[in-house]
């Protein structure tokens, strides 16, 4: 059976990502893209889906793991009865091709070590053609080559390659395991320790950027950062949400989803952690690659893109791959991604609206798309939506949705009312417009009778999206409305002290509490000047964590672990933003600023 989500640990090289386990053995690799294959599947069946196990031959007694400070680099240390080794993982980070690098380290007496690498291409269906090339080992698929080079003899047959080999206390043996094109023919060598030298520099440069000062939890933020960081495309500045796919969101269920793309939704979430936190250059980078996925057509938006902001990410299943803990179907591709979503016009113009507030140069593009955007808005703000969470049932009105339509009037009037680029007449028909919209949620959207606002137009769903109303600037958090949404979500959407997105369908599948909306409730309190227990929600959020400070998209309270793709961005955006709101001034949406 596959092993814990929080068994795993994250490596990237900024292009791509790994995920290797406690017991050392590396389960899934997309190569050389995040959105493309996987040769590494094992995640989501077994090993003979691919992976590559490095650990002792013999029992292990002991084991623990860390990441090198502030770094990308993990460490396993293993204890047998004859001694104890330490296996360095890592990705240097991308320059021309990708590799992965692992250092087996002796720290004690003499260990029999054993690596076991067996690649599957196509999602763990298509094993490679390999053959020795000296001590090297040498693998193609179609279009994909994988080298893999140590100073050892490794045994190589049609299933896979393997080590077997004695590791002394303070010796060290490599093995790099790197990608190239098919036609380009085997990438060059790369030196180990020189890789590993140069990505700690590279890790600890980035994250020394940070100030610590800004938060009472560095550590937590400083994780955070550096795994958001792994998950932004290098070349194109795109976040994906996560590096997995069909990672179930419910036990055994259907809701396994492939998040491996960039969904506008984590738009003005990214905006302001990054900004929040100093990151100005690659708070641009996200800035541009909405410019760019979005071009001319702003009409036209999807709620998510590929990673270089291409459009189309058809759905299919992989019916070899019996799925993470046999939670089938596994899906790739999304066809959430054709969805109506109003809320995703919002997010862009709160987008914008942050960047130019948080210093970041305009673009001569934002005025036109801004404008084409609020003139399509004018058009379409009274249609039905699937929602924030892509609910594939009948479209409704829902409220979140209407709440971002209004953010997207409201920032479009905010920045221009003291311009010369729109005219008087077009400020005041918006302007309008967002008083008519305003009034409507706060008709259609509130239930008096439950004292909340709810999740559709004439539901009595409770939904935590609800707790950004405030975040947003759509109501002040002390209107009487707002405290007692808060309350009603408090109350009745937490489980184990976190809080869930909405309430399960008793006939439905019991997914877990949605990690993120723990971080919103967590400024909520605050706002409301509840601190010490804004405090003790928001470390409820960090205990959720694994053993090296990741998360997933939910934690399944009863069974006590992390659900859905993993790590997820959503989830770490809420912890950066959360933990610099509940610790002094900061940037904020809806031009709520505390001293920035």
């Amino acid at each position: 059976m596959s092993k814990l989500i929080e068994d795993y640990a994250l490596l990237g090289d900024g292009e791509t990502a790994a995920l290797v386990g406690k017991d050392g053995s590396i389960d899934w690799l997309c190569w050389p893209r995040f959105d493309d294959d996987a040769c590494f599947a094992a995640l989501l069946g077994t090993n003979d889906h691919g992976h590559w196990s490095l650990s002792p031959a013999g029992e292990v007694t002991g084991q623990s793991r860390r990441y090198q400070e502030d770094t990308l680099i993990m460490e396993t240390d293993f204890q047998t009865a004859d001694g104890e080794v330490r296996i360095i993982d890592f990705m240097p980070v991308r320059k021309t091709f990708s590799s992965l690098v692992r250092i087996v380290a002796g720290l004690r007496g003499t260990v029999k070590v054993r690596s076991t690498l067996r690649l599957r291409f196509d999602y763990g269906a298509l094993p490679p053609w390999s053959v020795a090339d000296g001590d090297d080992m040498i693998a193609k698929v179609g279009p994909n080559l994988v080298a893999l080079r140590s100073p050892l003899r490794l045994h190589v047959t049609s299933d896979s390659t393997v080590a077997n080999f004695d590791v002394s206390q303070g010796q060290r043996i490599a093995f790099v395991l790197s990608y190239a094109r098919s036609e380009d023919g085997p990438p060059e060598p790369v030196d180990a320790e020189a890789a590993l030298i140069s990505t700690q520099h590279f890790w600890r440069g980035w994250i020394g950027r940070f100030d610590n000062s800004k938060t009472d939890w560095p550590f937590q933020v400083r994780r955070s950062l550096i795994t958001l960081k792994a998950l932004i495309h290098r070349r194109s500045g795109g976040l994906v949400a996560a590096p997995t796919t069909s990672l179930p969101e419910a036990p055994g269920g259907e809701m396994n989803w492939d998040y491996r793309y960039c969904w506008l939704r984590d738009a003005s979430f990214t905006l302001t952690a990054l900004l929040n936190a100093g990151y100005h250059e690659e708070a641009e980078g996200w800035r541009n690659w909405l410019l760019r996925a979005i071009a001319g057509s702003p009409d036209n938006m999807r709620i998510m893109y590929r990673v270089d902001g291409a459009r189309h990410l058809p759905e299919w299943t992989v019916d070899t791959l019996p799925g993470y803990r046999f939670a089938k179907p596994v899906r790739i591709g999304n066809a959430a991604s054709s969805q109506h979503q109003l809320d995703v016009y919002g997010e862009l113009l709160d987008c914008l609206d942050l960047a130019g507030r948080g210093g970041v140069p305009s673009s001569d593009q934002e005025f036109a798309i801004e404008q084409r955007l609020v003139e399509h808005l004018e058009t379409i703000w009274q249609t039905v939506g699937s929602g924030v969470w892509e609910s594939r049932a009948e479209p409704r009105h829902y409220t979140y949705s209407k709440v971002m339509v209004w953010v997207a009037f409201d920032r479009f009037v905010s920045r221009h009312s003291r311009s010369n680029l729109v005219s008087r007449e077009v400020l005041d028909r918006i302007t309008a417009l967002r008083q008519t919209l305003h009034d409507e949620i706060c008709r259609e959207g509130w239930n008096e009778g439950l004292g909340t606002f709810t999740q559709h137009y004439g539901s009595q769903a409770l939904d935590a999206s609800l707790l950004l109303l405030p975040l947003v600037g759509f109501l002040p958090v002390g209107d009487p409305r707002m405290d007692s949404t808060i309350a009603t979500i408090e109350r009745e959407l937490s489980e184990g002290g976190l809080i869930r997105r909405e309430k399960p369908n008793a006939d439905g599948p019991k997914e877990g509490a949605f990690l993120a909306c723990s971080g919103w409730m967590a400024e909520c309190m605050k706002l409301q000047g509840r601190d010490r227990e804004a405090r003790e929600q928001f470390e409820r959020l960090l205990a959720a964590a694994n053993d090296v400070g990741l998360l997933a998209e939910e934690y399944n309270v009863p069974g006590g672990h992390l659900a859905g793709n993993f790590p997820q961005a959503l989830t770490h955006l809420a912890i950066v933003n959360a933990a610099l709101a509940l610790s002094g001034p900061t940037l904020q949406r809806g031009g709520r600023s505390c001293g920035f």
